[in-house]
C-alpha cells in the first residue's frame, strides 16, 4: 500500500508517518444526521482548535469534505467525527504534501452533500456493486462493460480510464438527464462508474439502480484509491487527477500534479493557457474570458489584490500555523505600543 493512503485507525505495525509533512484527509460518508445544524458550531471549534484548515459540508443526508494540516491535528478531527454515533467509520482518502493546500476553515450547511438535485434518494439503501481497486481493471477491460466517467468536463480533460464515456457534464446536477437521454436498460446491461473520491458515484449508482438498472458498479473509494493501491505499470489510467484544493491535480504517485487553476473559474490551465492574452491571474482565463461580466473580473481583481496583500502580511499563508502567525502579529504589536508608536 501506498503510504499517501494509509488507514487512520489501524496503521501497520511500526508504520510511521511522513515527517515535515502535512496531511490531507478527503472524507464523506452518507448517513441520517437528523441534527447536523447543531454540529456546525462544535465541528467548526474544534478544526479550529487543532489548526486543521479544509471545507466540511453536512446536510440531513450525511457529511463530506476534505481537511488539512498536522498528523495528529487532522487525527484529532477524523476521530472526533467517528465519535458521533451517527456518522461512525468514514469514507476516507489520505495524501501528503508539502504545504497546506487550503487558506480557510469553513463548515457548512447544505441541502445535499453533493448535489445532484433529486430528493429522496438515499445511496446508503441503494447504491451499486462497490469493485475494489485491484478487480477495477479486470472490469472495465470487459467489452460488454459501459464505463462512465461521472465527474464534470474539466475534470475529465486533463485525466480518465481508457476507454470510458465522458458525458460532458458542467455540473453534477446535469446527469440524471443526461442518463435519461444516453441511457437504456435493454442496451447497457453493465455499467461501471467513477469519480474522485467515490461520494458522486454512491449517488449516481443509486440512481440508476432505482431506474431499474440491474448491474451497477462503482469503483470503490473512487481515482484516488486506484491510484494509491494499482501500480502504475498496471494501471488504466491515463494522464492526472483533478483536486478540489490548492494542489489542483495529483499524479499516479498522488504527489502534485503539473496544472494550476484559474481561480476565477476553477478550471485547470498549464503553462501555456497562462500564456494567453486572456488570462490574468485570479481575473480570467482563455476558458472563462468570454464567461465572466466585466463587473466580475472587477470584483475578481479586488479579491486578488486583498489576497496578494494578505499574504504579505503573512496572514492565512498555505502551510503556515495561523495560530504561531497570529502570536507573533501580537507580539510586535505590543512591542509598538510599548516603544510609543
Amino acid at each position: 500500500m501506498n503510504h499517501n493512503t494509509i488507514v487512520i485507525n489501524s496503521l501497520p505495525l511500526g508504520f510511521e508517518m511522513p515527517k515535515d509533512k502535512y496531511l490531507t484527509c478527503a472524507l464523506y460518508k452518507f448517513a441520517t444526521l437528523s441534527k447536523y445544524q447543531e454540529m456546525r458550531e462544535p465541528l467548526r471549534k474544534k478544526m479550529k482548535s487543532c489548526n486543521v484548515f479544509g471545507t466540511i459540508l453536512l446536510a440531513n443526508e450525511g457529511i463530506n469534505g476534505t481537511i488539512s494540516g498536522n498528523s495528529e491535528d487532522v487525527i484529532s478531527v477524523v476521530d472526533w467525527l467517528e465519535d458521533n454515533e451517527d456518522i461512525g467509520k468514514l469514507e476516507i482518502k489520505r495524501s501528503y504534501s508539502d504545504e497546506i493546500p487550503f487558506y480557510r476553515t469553513k463548515v457548512k450547511l447544505k441541502k445535499e452533500i453533493v448535489t445532484m438535485g433529486i430528493e429522496d434518494l438515499d445511496p446508503s439503501k441503494s447504491a451499486g456493486q462497490y469493485v475494489e481497486p485491484e478487480e477495477w481493471n479486470k472490469l472495465i477491460s470487459n467489452p460488454n462493460v459501459l464505463i462512465i466517467d461521472t465527474r464534470n468536463e474539466y475534470e475529465v480533460s486533463i485525466g480518465t480510464f481508457v476507454n470510458s464515456v465522458n458525458p460532458g457534464l458542467s455540473s453534477f446536477r446535469d446527469f440524471p438527464g443526461w442518463a435519461t437521454d444516453n441511457l437504456s436498460k435493454d442496451k447497457n446491461k453493465k455499467i461501471a462508474m467513477f469519480c474522485t473520491g467515490g461520494i458522486r458515484c454512491e449517488k449516481s449508482t443509486a440512481l440508476l439502480r432505482e431506474r431499474g438498472f440491474d448491474e451497477v458498479y462503482h469503483l470503490k473509494g473512487g481515482i484516488l484509491n486506484y491510484l494509491a493501491e494499482v501500480p502504475e505499470k498496471d494501471s488504466l489510467w491515463r494522464g492526472e487527477c483533478f483536486v478540489f484544493d490548492n494542489r489542483v491535480a495529483v499524479d499516479h504517485d498522488l504527489n502534485k500534479g503539473s496544472y494550476d487553476q484559474c481561480h476565477a473559474c476553477r478550471r485547470p490551465i498549464t503553462e501555456d493557457n497562462k500564456k494567453s492574452q486572456r488570462y490574468v491571474r485570479g481575473v480570467s482565463c482563455e476558458f472563462c474570458f468570454s464567461e465572466v461580466t466585466d463587473q466580475r473580473k472587477l470584483q475578481f481583481a479586488e479579491r486578488q489584490k486583498q489576497i496578494d496583500l494578505a499574504k504579505g502580511r503573512g496572514e492565512q499563508h498555505i502551510g503556515q500555523d495561523v495560530s504561531k502567525v497570529n502570536y507573533e502579529r501580537r507580539l510586535k504589536k505590543q512591542s509598538r505600543m510599548f516603544q510609543g508608536e
